[in-house]
């Protein structure tokens, strides 16, 4: 599918992100989400259902598989 930024001329591939959410005081990070994503401009798409997943996943709570250092940019 072509890329729906103005101007941008390159299509849409199915690719596995990092997906990262802010959620209060919290940074959620999730690996291997499935997402469409321009190979020109990177613009990316998530399916409803991807979206539905991870608001599913948000609200489970449960521990983290892995950790990782936070830097704050100042």
């Amino acid at each position: 599918m072509k890329c729906s930024i103005q101007g941008c001329p390159g299509e849409y591939e199915n690719r596995l992100i990092i997906h990262t959410v802010k959620r209060g005081k919290d940074i959620l990070v999730f690996e291997n989400v499935p997402a469409e994503v321009c190979d020109v401009c990177s613009d990316m798409l998530l399916a409803p259902e991807t979206i539905r997943r991870l608001e599913e996943l948000m609200q489970q709570r449960e521990t983290p598989k892995k950790y990782a250092p936070l830097y704050d940019y100042v």
